[in-house]
């Protein structure tokens, strides 16, 4: 009985046409009160039920416009769609956050798209990165298992994930910031350090917010900008931002990094950065770490 009276609640402007017209229709045709249903009044009654039905087909529209529009307020992607609308982020850009894992695909991908477009329209660019903490051993253990939970095979990089590869891969994103800040002036880039690990990645750019999990079969949702979800998101980038450690690059400026840096170079880099190298690792692993600074595989290809 509720969900009737809710009903009629919500229909009463329908409700109200149709009885209307229905007992209109009903006494014409059994000819009762003809002295009172002349034909003039027959005709007031079918104007009035047609203003009740331009009432209801306007508020119907109101409805479904208003329906549309918050539907617009958010978009689901699938897989083979998220590297066309990464694409479509950075067109134009001068504006571009991330929160996520270790940024390979930042590092791959976002990162050196975003700087030539800003080269060759010769603009300003500003990055902004929270990644995991590479320092944080159990922090990129617990990120690795995550990460094997969801595939054991190798990715687009043709590795598996590992304790050491989630490690290598920060630090790689760390090195690639102070290659990519010496090698375009234009560009501001901020590196944080997070301790908490997260099952989600973004990216924000001027025109939306594109949130991602790491597992690429999983829908991913996207928010234009100029709704509340993109400033709502704007807002815990920035807020998150401030929560991690951050990297001061600018300590690692005078050491000047070749165009394929070496290790010396990284190590150096490291070091003026304040970040420790794990004591075990070789030449032979900073090399690797130095390899996907500068030439990064796309894992989701």
């Amino acid at each position: 009985m509720a969900r009737v009276v809710k009903w009629l609640r919500r229909n009463a402007d329908g409700v109200l046409v149709l009885l209307i017209a229905g007992a209109v229709a009903v006494l014409s045709l059994l000819g009762m009160f003809q002295n009172i249903f002349t034909p003039d009044a027959i005709s007031q009654a079918i104007l009035l039920v047609l203003a009740l039905l331009a009432v209801v087909i306007l508020r119907d529209r109101q409805t479904t416009a208003k329906a549309l529009e918050e539907a617009g307020a958010v978009q689901q992607i699938n897989g083979s769609e998220v590297a066309t609308v990464h694409a479509e982020a950075r067109r134009g850009t001068d504006l571009w956050l991330f929160k996520g894992g270790t940024g390979t695909y930042l590092r791959a991908v976002t990162l050196p798209e975003c700087v030539r477009e800003a080269r060759a329209e010769r603009r300003p660019l500003r990055v902004q990165a929270e990644i995991i903490d590479p320092s944080n051993e159990p922090l990129c253990k617990l990120y690795s298992r995550y990460r094997q939970s969801l595939s054991t095979r190798p990715d687009g990089t043709g590795e598996r994930w590992t304790l050491e590869r989630t490690r290598k891969e920060s630090y790689a994103t760390i090195l690639a910031a102070c290659w990519y800040r010496q090698q375009f002036n234009f560009l501001t880039i901020e590196v944080g350090l997070s301790q908490v690990m997260s099952t989600f990645r973004w990216d924000l750019s001027h025109s939306r917010v594109i949130m991602t999990q790491e597992d690429s079969k999983s829908p991913s949702l996207v928010f234009p900008e100029g709704r509340p979800h993109y400033r709502a998101y704007h807002r815990e980038l920035v807020s998150s931002f401030k929560q991690s450690r951050a990297v001061d690059l600018e300590r690692a400026d005078h050491v000047l990094l070749d165009d394929e840096p070496t290790v010396d170079q990284a190590r150096e880099a490291f070091a003026a950065l304040g970040i420790a190298l794990p004591k075990a690792y070789t030449d032979r692993d900073v090399a690797d770490i130095v390899s996907k600074a500068r030439h990064a595989r796309d894992p989701y290809r």
